[in-house]
């Protein structure tokens, strides 16, 4: 697996793109000697120079440290929901294909009742209220209908593999239910898990920078990519350097996730590259 993933150039490079963009947004702001928050009320829009690498705002901010500082955070947000979303997807579908009866029902209630829920409007209502606990609520949120949609699958591929043989000699040696999903189920489709993970980090930074964006996620005075573009988006022709850069690394970060999303699936299950091509 791992050397068909290091076939794929496309792979690779976006592997060392997301290891460069951490890099760059955990690095970056020890790197200048202006904060994110900070106010240099004698350069006031002014254009990329040595002082300010990218740039300032309106209100004279270092754009350079406020797009490593929102680029920092959407990382953060964006890899803790999609990790702790796959996490909560496994536990829920495996528990459910695996048990069935009343617990299988419950749970795909509660999976069906969620799907239901227009997760945009309910965040848009709910995070506002919200603001005194920080983006953790916020990414809360996002994880609560980032999901579903996976346990779903998880339990269809558990119900295959409980019926298979080294499932049932397990059962019949008496091992505990638990441990045949963490040591025979989950293993067995953890590829899928893998690749569904990759995708959901960049779903989640996608759903960050859009209610972002309307206003409905990170919080003033934190920032992250969607605030910059919502906040610079009048700014986008007159004073380029305001909106391109945060937009730009949004770009490369969702791009490149994406591109590591399929060399694991190329990697894990090389038939599907056959298909494609």
């Amino acid at each position: 697996m791992v050397r068909r993933f290091v076939a794929r150039r496309s792979a690779l490079a976006g592997l060392a793109v997301l290891v460069l963009l951490f890099v760059l947004a955990f690095a970056g702001p020890h790197l200048t000697h202006w904060s994110y928050s900070d106010i240099d009320y004698t350069a006031l829009r002014t254009a990329p120079s040595g002082d300010h690498w990218f740039g300032t705002n309106r209100i004279g901010q270092d754009v350079f440290a406020q797009t490593v500082r929102g680029l920092q955070k959407s990382l953060v947000i964006g890899l803790l929901v999609g990790l702790v979303a796959t996490l909560l997807a496994a536990v829920v579908g495996a528990s459910a294909g695996y048990f069935g009866g009343w617990t299988d029902r419950g749970l795909m209630f509660l999976v069906d009742l969620l799907l239901v829920f227009p997760s945009f409007l309910i965040i848009a209502i709910v995070a506002p209220r919200l603001k005194s606990t920080g983006w953790l609520a916020f990414a809360g949120l996002l994880t609560l209908f980032a999901w579903m949609i996976t346990a779903r699958v998880v339990r269809s591929m558990t119900l295959s593999l409980r019926e298979r043989e080294f499932v049932r000699a397990a059962q019949y040696m008496g091992v505990h239910p638990v441990r045949i999903i963490v040591r025979h189920i989950l293993p067995n489709i953890a590829s899928f898990l893998i690749i569904d993970a990759t995708i959901a980090i960049g779903g989640a930074v996608m759903s960050e920078t859009a209610l972002s964006y309307f206003g409905f996620g990170v919080q003033s005075p934190d920032v992250s990519l969607g605030t910059l573009i919502a906040d610079n988006t009048p700014a986008a022709v007159t004073y380029p350097w305001m909106f391109f850069f945060a937009a730009g690394l949004l770009v490369v970060l969702v791009l490149a996730v994406n591109l590591v999303g399929d060399g694991l699936r190329d990697a894990f299950d090389p038939t599907t590259r056959k298909a494609r091509s």
